[in-house]
Parts: structure tokens; sequence; C-alpha cells
């Protein structure tokens, strides 16, 4: 690994998407500290053009293999000497390449798991946005972490709020560490407030339109139903040590309170700022230093009054589902991540209405039969068959108007 005084070099994984851009933006403002190696996207060839001219990295991914031959005739005509690759072997090259030190993973869904994965079997300082890379491989990625002295960094707003709440050192141990509970805050989304009896026929426009966070579609879907929050739920499971008892969820509508800390003593320690992810990838990026990030300062008399409320499940079942999914243990995790997806993807494409994504995430749940995930293999095949479940669920409740294929999404988040 790279010694203190020396240049990180980065590759990012989802360069294209919200924390892609926002941790380029991060990286552009201290020249001195960061380089990039190695930019990624699905199949956004302008963006990563865009990105690939300002910031010279010597490789750019591209997973669709049309848009890699559209983005390599561009480099060549601007005469950039960035070399273009294609595909999920290609992810995974650049995740590890022996001259890179950081990995910032923001691929969105189960389509970042491998190059994460790659990652961390690596001994990479790998910078996690990607929580499917947990929530569907928590036991294997923590091994493989462990395994190979990787550093890992969480960039969820919430996770890094409890990682900068705990002791320093945390070993993974709650109870040696004073620690009784991990409160994770969520704004309760733009359906917060509004009357159950109007959640059939929500929209995608709304559930995307996030009161205080810039976000991915799909991810903004996720924090509308919840299940972000209940991913993070897991996710905060793996990274902590933390059983599904010793963690709370807190409605905090302002998205000032990242996350907090309670202590056995009574203490509760909270992150606060305002809502930018900037925020936590310069923690990620400069740790243990800290440094400027572009994040306007916190100005409390301005902010006013911060509330807190218990949410609701019967307002946002997503969140109970991937509690059960966590108590459940095994595979569960995988299978609701996989029906999650579907969902999604299929409210997105106006193809299954809003009430219908947990419908459909529970009967998945239900139906298929989930032995743990071990290995790569084993967490990919239950994936696979959760998915099956999911499009046979939306075909037979008469959704399916697009044609779709049964497999994992690729993305940039």
């Amino acid at each position: 690994m790279m010694s203190d005084t020396a240049i990180q070099r980065l590759t990012i994984l989802g360069s294209t998407g919200s924390i892609g851009a926002s941790t380029l933006d991060v990286v552009a403002r201290h020249p001195r500290r960061f380089s990039v190696v190695a930019l990624t996207a699905n199949s956004d060839v302008d963006a990563l053009f865009q990105q690939c001219r300002r910031h010279t990295p010597a490789f750019a991914v591209m997973v669709d293999a049309g848009a890699a031959r559209a983005l390599e005739q561009r480099i060549a005509q601007a005469g950039l000497k960035t070399r273009v690759l294609c595909g999920m072997e290609a992810l995974e090259k650049v995740a590890c390449l022996p001259e890179v030190d950081t990995v910032m993973a923001a691929i969105v869904g189960i389509a970042g798991l491998r190059p994460t994965l790659a990652a961390a079997a690596g001994g990479k300082k790998v910078l996690l946005a990607n929580k499917e890379s947990l929530v569907t491989a928590g036991r294997l990625f923590m091994d493989t972490v462990r395994a190979s002295g990787a550093t890992l960094l969480p960039i969820d707003s919430e996770h890094n709020a409890v990682f900068q709440s705990l002791p320093r050192g945390f070993d993974g141990d709650l109870a040696s560490s004073g620690v009784r509970r991990i409160l994770l805050t969520a704004s309760g989304g733009p359906f917060r407030t509004l009357p159950l009896d109007q959640f059939a026929n929500i929209t995608p426009q709304q559930a995307c339109a996030h009161p205080n966070w810039v976000m991915g579609r799909k991810i903004s879907v996720d924090s509308a139903t919840m299940m972000n929050k209940g991913l993070e739920v897991i996710e905060a499971h793996w990274l902590f040590g933390a059983p599904a008892e010793c963690i709370e969820v807190v409605v905090h509508p302002e998205s000032i309170v990242h996350s907090m800390v309670e202590y056995v003593d009574g203490s509760v320690i909270a992150q606060m700022g305002n809502p930018d992810m900037r925020t936590p990838i310069a923690h990620a990026l400069a740790y243990p230093e800290r440094i400027a990030n572009g994040v306007n300062f916190l100005d409390l008399a301005a902010a006013g009054t911060l509330r807190f409320e218990q949410p609701d499940v019967g307002r946002f079942p997503c969140l109970a589902l991937a509690f059960t999914a966590l108590r459940d243990g095994n595979g569960a995790a995988t299978v609701l991540n996989a029906a999650n997806e579907v969902a999604v993807e299929r409210f997105l494409d106006e193809d299954l209405s809003y009430a219908d994504i947990p419908r459909l995430i529970e009967t998945v749940l239900g139906a298929v039969h989930a032995p743990p995930a071990r290995t790569l293999d084993d967490v990919m095949g239950l994936d696979h068959e959760a998915r099956e479940q999911a499009w046979r669920w939306v075909a037979r409740s008469g959704h399916n108007r697009a044609a779709g294929t049964i497999a994992a999404a690729s993305g940039s988040k």
C-alpha cells in the first residue's frame, strides 16, 4: 500500500453516477493528493468521454460493448491516451491493478459485486458505496477483506457517520467498546406524509424526487420505499458486527444528523452535516486526515428544528422485510436484494405499481429456499433464482408489458 505522503491512485467503479461524479469533484480539488488511473461506466459514452478528457485516466471501461466502441472512437479522435476496455472482466481488472491504491466502489446493484470483491481480494483501500456487495455476499466479502488485508471504509452517509462516531480503532466488538446500539437515520423520503390511499398512484417521477439528496433513480426509489434503509441495516450488521436487535432506524426529515451511536452510559454521539455525499467521500479518501470538499458548512441556526420519528412499517413495509431477511440469515438477503432490483426496474419502466414493490419482494422471499451462500457462484446462483421468481410474479400479475431478460442488471450509480 502507499505511504502517507504518496499520491493516492484511484479506480472509480461507476464514475458517471452521482457518487462517481462527487468523487471526481473532491479529487479535482486536491490534485497533489489524488490521481485517477481508471474510470468505468455502463453505457453513458458522453459522460465518460468528458471525464476522460478532464482526468486523463490510463483506462476507461464500459460494460456495454457498443458503448465501448463508440468511446474508443471518440478517445482516438480527441488524441487522448486512455485505453478503452470492455466487459465485466475489464471491471475486475481495473479494480485490482497493481498501480491502484484505492477503489471507489460505486456501481449500483449486484452488478458491482464482482469488481468490488476483486478490489477487496487485491488488498486495496476499498471505499464502499455499493451496499449490495455486503447485502448479498456479506460473509464472503468480509472474509475476503480480512484475508487480503484490504482497508474497508464505508461511503453511505449513514455508515460513514457510524464509523466516525465509533471509537478510533474499533475492532468489530460493540460490547467491548461500550456500544449499546447503532441508530441509522432516514429522511422518510418523498412519501413520509402522503396518505396511504394515494400510494397506488405514485409515479416514477414522484418517487425519484427526493427532498434532500441528489441520487440515481434506483437508489431514489429505494429511499422512497425505505428499502434503501433496510439494505443499510444489513450492511451495518456486516460492517460493525451488529446483530439486528442492536440496530435501530430513526426517521429524521432534515437529513442533518446522518447517524448516531449510543453507548451503555447513555451518551449518544452523532455525526452531522449538510446532506452532500462529498462529505463521506472526502472523509474516506483522506482518512485519517480531513480535507476540504466543497460542501457548505452547517448553519445550525438556519437549520432550525431537528425532528426524529419512529418509522411507520405500515407505510414502509420494505424496511420490515429487510429486518426479516437479516434475522433469517443464510441467503435471505441475497433473495431480498434480487427481488427488489427487479421490482424497482419494473416500477421505473411503469410495468409495476409502487404499491406492488413490497408485495413482489415478500412473495419471492417466501418462494425461494435460501441456503448459506459461501462462494461467489452460490451468491450469483441464488440471485438468478430469485430474479426468475420475481419475473414470474410480474408475469402472473399482468405487468410485463415490456420484454425482459432474467439477468443481473449492470449500471453506474
